[in-house]
């Protein structure tokens, strides 16, 4: 259970993938005063700018700052500042044991997936997949904003905005866990040391498409399959997906007729401008006969 945002409470931003570039400053800049102006305080790591490596700060500079954000009593939530590459290098240098006993929430998306779906994976801490820190002012609406405050500050547990459009794959009803986020990532995550359990999990998954054309999309769910993913999990949400194939028709494809679990699709989480805040550890339920096909059905804010 995580305590709800008030005025005057602080907010930690971290960078844990690729380094922050001299162009995303301005960005970065409006999403300090966004939130200034929301009555929140914003706290840097003290990597965060770092380029150690020329293409970013080293995986213990950076494990440095998300270990001490974690441990930070004024700090009640984490931003990923933006998205990029490798946050996966941070794995083996967090106290997960520090995590665990200090919880709080940490929101991204895109490379974010990693870190998010490992936090949860090892410690129980549900995470979340939802804007980045720049993403809060670098689109043209304030849907990520409104729903980082409708979650975060108002305790509000409905995904997504009364006007989002749901459609039904494939009919039935499931429940939950959710895991997953970036198709790409969450493939990694199938096996070895820091892979993801599946088992009775929801499973949302979206791609960026100038990244991963439609054959890797097949290739990422082909190997998601063949790896046992979709004989474990209860249903699966599909996200945006801007390619020239629509990411549902190739996992339709993938799928075949093999299996019965509920699919849902919408487009408001991934790289599009709607960011709905979704719950990684967090319990769900799809039911394809509602309008609103999945909710939430655990309160996680008090």
């Amino acid at each position: 259970m995580f305590k709800k945002l008030k005025k005057g409470d602080t907010i930690g931003v971290i960078a844990p993938s690729s380094k922050i570039d001299e162009d995303d400053l301005e960005t970065i800049n409006n999403s300090v005063l966004l939130m200034e102006s929301t009555g929140l305080k914003v706290k840097f790591g003290k990597n965060a700018f770092k380029k150690t490596l020329g293409y970013s700060a080293t995986p213990q500079e950076k494990a440095e700052d998300i270990n001490e954000m974690f441990a930070d009593k004024e700090v009640k939530m984490i931003f990923c500042v933006s998205g990029g590459f490798n946050s996966n290098s941070v794995f083996e240098y967090l106290d997960y044991e520090k995590i665990k006993n200090n919880p709080k929430p940490l929101c991204g998306f895109s490379d974010s997936t990693s870190l998010e779906n490992a936090i949860y994976s090892k410690t129980g801490v549900i995470t979340f997949n939802g804007p980045t820190f720049k993403a809060l002012t670098s689109w043209a609406t304030p849907y990520a904003y409104e729903e980082v405050v409708k979650r975060f500050m108002h305790g509000n547990m409905q995904l997504g905005q009364d006007d989002d459009e749901y459609i039904t794959i494939r009919e039935g009803m499931a429940e939950g866990v959710l895991v997953g986020g970036n198709l790409s990532l969450t493939a990694d995550m199938v096996s070895g040391k820091y892979s993801i359990d599946f088992t009775d999990k929801i499973l949302f998954i979206e791609e960026f498409c100038l990244e991963t054309p439609p054959e890797g999309v097949s290739h990422y769910l082909y190997h998601m399959k063949q790896n046992g993913v979709f004989d474990k999990i209860k249903g699966i949400w599909v996200g945006n997906y801007d390619g020239s194939v629509a990411l549902e028709k190739i996992l339709q494809d993938v799928l075949g007729d093999k299996y019965k679990f509920p699919i849902i699709k919408s487009n408001n989480f991934g790289h599009t401008e709607k960011k709905t805040v979704i719950p990684v550890g967090g319990k769900a339920r799809i039911d394809t006969r509602k309008k609103m096909k999945i909710e939430i059905v655990e309160n996680f804010m008090d």
